[in-house]
Order: C-alpha cells, then sequence, then structure tokens
C-alpha cells in the first residue's frame, strides 16, 4: 500500500518485530534520483521551517493549526542517528517466528481476546475479519499495546523531512499528522509514537490514519493513542477489509507437497484454486481437505526443507499491512494459535543461517552475471531474485525451490 504506507516493512532487509518504526523507513531515494541531505543548523531549520509551512498550508493545514503544532518542535538529532543505523541483517524466518508465536506471547492474546471479547465480537460482525486476526496484529505491533512508543510524532517527522534523505515521504506523513491534529482527534503533545512516525496501538502511519483509522467508540474521535484499544483494533479490522480480506477464510495454511510436485508452480505468481491444488495430491499437514481460498498460491520460505503454505487473498490483505512475508505468516500463525490450533507439522532447517544485505547482493551480482537478471542488486530478495534464482537452480540441477541461503551463495562463489 504506497500511498498510505501502513506498516509496509520498506525497509526489506528488516523483518518485522525489530521495533515498530524502523519498518517505516521509505526507499533511499524518490523518482530515481539521488537523495539530498542536509546538515543541521538552528538557522537552516528554521528557514525549512517557514518553507514547509507555506507548503502545508497550501495542502489545507491552518495556520493556527501549524503554528500551535509547530511552537515546541526541534530537531532532533537522535532521530537520525536511528534512521542512519537500521540493522544490515535479517532474523531468520523461524527466529523470528520464535518470538513473534512465544508461548509468553499467545498467554498474553489469549487475555486479550478473554478481557476486550464483547467489543472485538462486535468488530469481527462489523468488518468480517477474524478477531484472532487483529489480536495478533496487535500483540506483534505493539505487544498488546505495551510498546506504543513514546517518541512526540511531529518533532521527529519535521527532524526527518528536513534531513531531506526521504523528504518527500516524511512531508507526506507530517502533512497528515498536522491534519489528524487539526482534526481534533489529538493534540499535538498527545501524538506519541516510534521513531519514524508509527502510532498507536497497532502503529498506522499518519497518512494511513486519515484514510482508514475508525471512530468504533462513537465518541467523535479516531483515538489510537488512549491505552483503551478499541478504535485501534476497530481500525485494523477496517483496513482489512478494504485491503480486500475475505469473510470466512483463512489466512493460509500450512500444506504437504506430494513428492512429484512441480515446484515450477511455487510462488506468489502462481495461482490456481485450491481444487486445482488438491488435484495435484496438495493437502492440509493436519489433515482433512483444502478449504475454498479462490485464486492461492504455494509459498515455501524456507525452501523444500521447511513448511509448505497454500495463501490466498487473506494472505495478501495482510501483506498490505506489512509485505514482510515473515510478518504474515506470524500474524497467521499467532492468530491460529490464539484459536486453539496447534505448531507447524513441518520442522524449520534452523542449521541455516538468513544472508546479510550485502550477502544477497553478492547472490545477486553472481546470479546476473551468469544471465540470470535479478532486476538489480539491492540485497532485497523480491520477485525478480526469486525467479532468476530458481531458473539458476534449475540450470544446475538443484531443486528450483527460491531459497536463497548459504549453500547456495556458495555454490554460486563457486561457478
Amino acid at each position: 500500500m504506497r500511498t498510505s504506507l501502513i506498516a509496509l516493512g520498506l525497509v526489506s532487509s528488516l523483518l518485522p518485530g525489530c521495533s515498530g518504526a524502523e519498518r517505516f523507513a521509505a526507499p533511499a531515494s524518490f523518482g530515481g534520483s539521488a537523495p539530498v541531505t542536509r546538515n543541521y543548523t538552528e538557522a537552516g531549520f528554521a528557514q525549512w521551517t517557514q518553507e514547509f509551512r507555506s507548503r502545508a498550508l497550501a495542502q489545507g493545514v491552518s495556520p493556527a493549526t501549524f503554528d500551535r503544532a509547530f511552537g515546541a518542535v526541534r530537531y532532533d538529532a537522535s532521530i537520525i542517528a536511528k534512521d542512519r543505523n537500521q540493522s544490515e541483517f535479517t532474523k531468520s524466518i523461524w527466529d523470528y517466528l520464535d518470538g513473534a508465536v512465544a508461548d509468553s506471547r499467545i498467554a498474553n492474546g489469549r487475555a486479550g481476546l478473554a478481557r476486550h471479547a464483547a467489543v472485538l465480537d462486535r468488530i469481527e460482525a462489523r468488518y468480517g475479519v477474524d478477531k484472532e486476526i487483529v489480536v495478533a496484529v496487535w500483540g506483534l505491533e505493539s505487544s498488546f499495546g505495551g510498546y506504543r512508543g513514546s517518541t512526540p510524532i511531529i518533532p521527529a517527522l519535521a527532524t526527518l523531512a528536513f534531513d531531506g534523505r526521504r523528504g518527500p515521504f516524511f512531508e507526506a506523513e507530517l502533512i497528515a499528522a498536522l491534519k489528524i491534529v487539526q482534526a481534533g482527534d489529538v493534540a499535538p503533545e498527545g501524538m506519541v509514537g516510534s521513531w519514524a512516525g508509527a502510532m498507536g496501538h497497532t502503529q498506522f502511519m499518519p497518512t494511513s490514519y486519515l484514510d482508514y483509522a475508525v471512530d468504533f467508540t462513537g465518541d467523535g474521535r479516531r483515538d489510537i493513542w488512549s491505552d483503551d484499544p478499541t478504535d485501534a483494533l476497530a481500525s485494523t479490522a477496517a483496513y482489512l477489509q478494504r485491503m480486500g480480506w475475505q469473510r470466512g477464510q483463512p489466512w493460509g495454511l500450512e500444506v504437504r507437497l506430494p513428492p512429484s510436485f512441480n515446484l515450477g508452480l511455487i510462488g506468489k505468481g502462481t495461482t490456481r484454486s485450491t481444487g486445482d491444488w488438491a488435484a495435484m495430491g496438495v493437502a492440509p499437514a493436519a489433515g482433512g481437505s483444502l478449504p475454498g481460498m479462490g485464486a492461492s498460491s504455494i509459498l515455501l520460505p524456507a525452501g523444500v526443507r521447511g513448511p509448505a503454505f497454500l495463501i490466498g487473498p487473506n494472505f495478501a490483505a495482510i501483506s498490505r499491512y506489512n509485505a514482510s512475508d515473515s510478518y504474515v505468516i506470524g500474524v497467521g500463525h499467532l492468530a491460529d494459535r490464539l484459536a486453539g490450533k496447534g505448531p507447524f507439522q513441518q520442522g524449520w532447517p534452523r542449521s541455516d543461517r538468513a544472508l546479510s544485505t550485502d550477502e544477497r547482493r553478492e547472490l545477486q551480482q553472481l546470479l546476473t552475471r551468469r544471465g540470470f537478471d535479478t532486476g538489480g542488486t539491492d540485497g532485497k530478495i523480491g520477485t525478480n531474485t526469486l525467479s532468476a534464482l530458481r531458473a539458476w537452480q534449475a540450470s544446475v540441477g538443484m531443486a528450483p525451490d527460491g531459497y536463497a541461503n548459504v549453500e547456495v551463495l556458495q555454490r554460486l562463489r563457486a561457478g
């Protein structure tokens, strides 16, 4: 969701769960141009503030709102330090899931389901999104409200917008934040969250808040900041509904592939009906028959040695909240555990480790050098890199599962 940017996971080298705000960092450049950064001076920041004020007023922010919100705004060097020092390493999916779906999180999630049962039932009835999914998002985004962030949002966004490295993105978020204040949903001093602008129980960016947040309590304010999570939980369900959530369908499920399964069919780019998959011998890992999910795909996030998943529209809806497959599986699996289901049937290849960003760039360079174009060498394993990797694996007699691990990188190095 590029227009409203709600928990999209824009730093692809980071799996979700590191911190809410780290996942909101925007691409390093816009429109193909090189980013421009500014060295801070008090006079320079004051000049930028005046210039930005004109732009904000031109987009509907009132002078009174701007002056009130910026009365206490100061440049915050600690925000830039956090922006510059994001990790270059990833967790493996199983390491991430170990934390995301830990026993303590399951217990806390079940307690949250019980404590807010009445309102969650109403939210589920209104929006058609399973209450366990809503609570799972809440759990991963803020540990059920325990870690909502305490950074003042407007000064943080002003600092990032002034810095200029991703100025257009953060200016848009800052203007949205000012419009939220102008609407009376929250006072400037009450608008707190993570360092890059994510706010509330379920970590909405300001643009996403404007587009999707709801006043479920009916008190005239869309309050995602207070100790009462009602509006935040309802806003999450409303967002997922808008992103195409299908009532009554699972987020996905672990499946068992037959020994003869054609690995050329894996990946989000290939969709079949669940009837077609069943005819090929795909079956639920826990037994029974495949549920109706419409157009669906097979995902192998850890290759043939890890679990396989059948994913459909609801997987895609959650991925609009955060694009990381690990995050979506984490939300889905946590929701399943909250509903009383068991752990995955197939284990993970825990002897493997995740590749660093530099190693992923090297992998892309080596694939491209061998004639398998990855569409760039940014260190992000996206659709183009997966397709190139699978084609190379097939060409050398490996299982074409698209799984990028140390073994694959070493074989590429060896030529």
